[in-house]
């Protein structure tokens, strides 16, 4: 494999890895808090369907942006209002949300489109376009440092970078701030922050807030960014690889970057080979796209090593009197 291909094939990962990233850090902060969230598949989708109509309406991919923030944060408030308000039980409030997202997105696409369920294709200014970084021409005679500068590191979208920014942003913010050990203390022992006189209530919604956030990003990203549209079940299980990363990272941000940048690269080796052929043992194309979520299953079976989850995680807080 010579340089060109195999920069071509980790910059095909990073693209490929950023929703689950965005999505990955969206349950981070939902899950440190103590909000099992696996609607993230749901929230993803119903915003990439959000940003991608708005998108084609409007001509703008900010417009499309803001619109798949706004969706996601609904669903995200009807998700709080369950788990958190009414304290039912959060894995079944998260299969209703996919469940409607994937109905509701078809159902209002074919409704207003006529397109099979599709939004119409994005160009120009509805689609977020390549940022080229300084300098990316000039150092490209260097040897091995132009290449990879040119075509992995320069090139992408805005929220790829923003994406990746979001990572020691994320560190920051849990172990370096005050709101950051609330809501790591929320997710452990809810009732000690509940006698210190802050809200378990009110940190518990601003998780679920910044991850409805989040996945409103990942969702747009998917329409404007990585496709140029919103087609029928389009995020295609990203949510629930995210969840995986997640447990994978054992809930840290810099461990979910690299989990996350894993699972593209094996979504980019599956996309680039339609088959490998080891020593006369061709390996099909069919078990190259399945690759990551058999990883999925590995991780979730408990092979890589226990991950403990916040204690609290799934509970609902009921407030003693």
């Amino acid at each position: 494999m010579d340089l060109v291909t195999l920069l071509q094939i980790l910059d095909s990962s990073v693209r490929l890895a950023i929703p689950l990233l965005l999505a990955c850090l969206a349950g981070l902060y939902s899950e440190r808090a103590g909000i099992f969230d696996i609607g993230l598949e749901g929230k993803m989708l119903v915003a990439a369907f959000a940003a991608g109509a708005f998108a084609a309406v409007s001509g703008s991919v900010w417009v499309g942006l803001l619109a798949g923030i706004g969706a996601s944060l609904m669903l995200s408030a009807i998700h709080g209002i369950a788990s958190i308000t009414f304290r039912g039980n959060q894995l079944i409030s998260g299969v209703a949300i996919n469940m409607l997202a994937s109905g509701l997105t078809v159902l209002i696409a074919q409704n207003w489109f006529k397109q099979g369920g599709r939004t119409p294709a994005l160009s120009g200014e509805g689609r977020l376009s390549p940022i080229n970084l300084p300098f990316a021409d000039m150092f490209e005679s260097i040897p091995l440092f132009g290449p990879t500068y040119k075509e992995l590191i320069s090139g992408h979208s805005l929220l790829v970078y923003v994406a990746v920014a979001l990572v020691p942003i994320t560190w920051w913010i849990l172990y370096r701030t005050r709101f950051g050990l609330r809501l790591r203390a929320v997710g452990e022992n809810p009732a000690s922050v509940d006698t210190a006189g802050v809200s378990v209530v009110r940190l518990r919604f601003a998780a679920v807030a910044i991850c409805g956030i989040l996945c409103g990003v990942a969702g747009a990203y998917l329409a404007t960014g990585l496709q140029a549209g919103f087609i029928k079940e389009m995020t295609a299980g990203r949510g629930f690889i995210a969840l995986a990363a997640l447990i994978f990272a054992k809930w840290r941000p810099w461990h979910a970057l690299y989990a996350c940048l894993l699972f593209g690269f094996l979504q980019a080796i599956a996309v680039r080979f339609q088959s490998i052929d080891l020593g006369g043992v061709v390996i099909p194309v069919q078990f190259m796209e399945a690759l990551p979520f058999i990883l999925t299953v590995v991780i979730l079976a408990g092979f890589v090593g226990r991950a403990i989850p916040p204690r609290a995680g799934g509970e609902p807080y009921v407030k003693e009197r």
